[in-house]
């Protein structure tokens, strides 16, 4: 797979007008996706508001033997696809057999093609690329356990920040089609029909020739989108959500002046006058201040993924980000 927090080639994703129509989102988190980001988040944390809670967890509940196995796999541009099968989507269960029964071959490529990118390996990873059973079942419980102890207490968790994403792509997919689906990405992705852009590790074109694409929204990925390096396995790109506060127990949405004294009166004034979505100019009139300084507040807005921004014909429309409705204490 390739791990999107490194750059800055370009994905191209070639759709087929058949391929428009295959488009999906995934409507549960994957759990092998998943337990692959949470080892990669103990190595790159990302942000403390939104991961330091779960990592904070997930640091104390780690097992040793576990990590002994899967940080040598996942430990930089590129990790192997085998470790994120399509049967994912099926549960835990169904991925670990899939890994379990992957092909010799496949190993072999998959763990030749990390060495090249990582560099030398662990002396038992010859054995995992010669399909030793022995090392696949320490695979397979290594990655059961690590899911069991820092994965499943927050799954629920998970589970509605992925609700929320489909809820409000739902919406977009209804009033805009497939196509204004996709464009609603940006700038994480680039739709320029009829290819799909995406910032990746390496630079690579992949054809969807009819197969359609899984867009899978993903609870601890950051950054950029992922995707699989194999373009001959099932089309997916994972991709990082906007994390809503609000969903997490027990918090308390800051009050009006605590919010202005952490990001100033000037953009609480901005947040609170955005309600369903406000153009520059519309903001410029309610908050009382110009229209330059409006997009210079923005743009800071927009950086701390508190707000996202949208061309609406040749009006800029800026909505509320699940974030910055938490910061705001709405409650999606």
């Amino acid at each position: 797979m390739l791990n999107g927090n490194w750059g800055p080639d370009v994905l191209r994703i070639h759709f087929t007008p058949d391929d428009v129509g295959r488009v999906r989102i995934a409507s549960e988190p994957d759990p092998m996706w998943e337990t692959i980001f949470g080892v990669w988040r103990l190595r790159r944390p990302g942000p403390e508001l939104i991961y330091g809670r779960w990592r904070g967890h997930a640091i104390k509940a780690s097992r040793r033997e576990d990590l002994e196995l899967l940080l040598p796999l996942v430990r930089g541009a590129y990790y192997p696809d085998f470790l994120t099968p399509a049967e994912g989507a099926s549960g835990l269960s169904a991925a670990i057999e899939a890994i379990k029964s992957t092909p010799i071959t496949r190993l072999r490529d998959e763990l030749e093609e990390l060495v090249r990118h990582a560099g030398p390996q662990p002396s038992w990873m010859s054995r995992l690329a010669d399909g030793d059973v022995e090392m696949l079942e320490r695979l397979a419980n290594a990655l059961q356990s690590q899911y069991d102890s820092t994965l499943s207490p927050f799954w629920g968790e998970a589970r509605a920040h992925i609700d929320a994403e489909r809820s409000r792509r739902a919406r977009i997919l209804l009033d805009q089609g497939v196509e204004g689906l996709l464009d609603s990405y940006r700038p994480m992705m680039r739709w320029e029909p009829p290819v799909l852009e995406v910032e990746a590790p390496f630079e690579q074109t992949l054809q969807l020739d009819g197969r359609g694409l899984l867009l899978m929204p993903s609870y601890l990925s950051w950054g950029t989108p992922d995707t699989l390096r194999d373009t001959t396995l099932p089309p997916v790109l994972v991709y990082p959500i906007e994390h809503d506060l609000t969903l997490r127990p027990g918090l308390r949405p800051a009050d009006g002046a605590s919010l202005a004294a952490l990001i100033g009166r000037t953009r609480t004034s901005l947040l609170e006058s955005l309600g369903g979505g406000r153009t520059t100019s519309e903001l410029a009139r309610r908050v009382g201040v110009s229209a330059a300084s409006v997009s210079q507040h923005t743009a800071v807005l927009r950086e701390a993924r508190l707000i996202q921004t949208s061309r609406a014909g040749k009006a800029v429309v800026h909505t509320l980000t699940p974030l910055g409705r938490a910061l705001l204490g709405e409650v999606s």
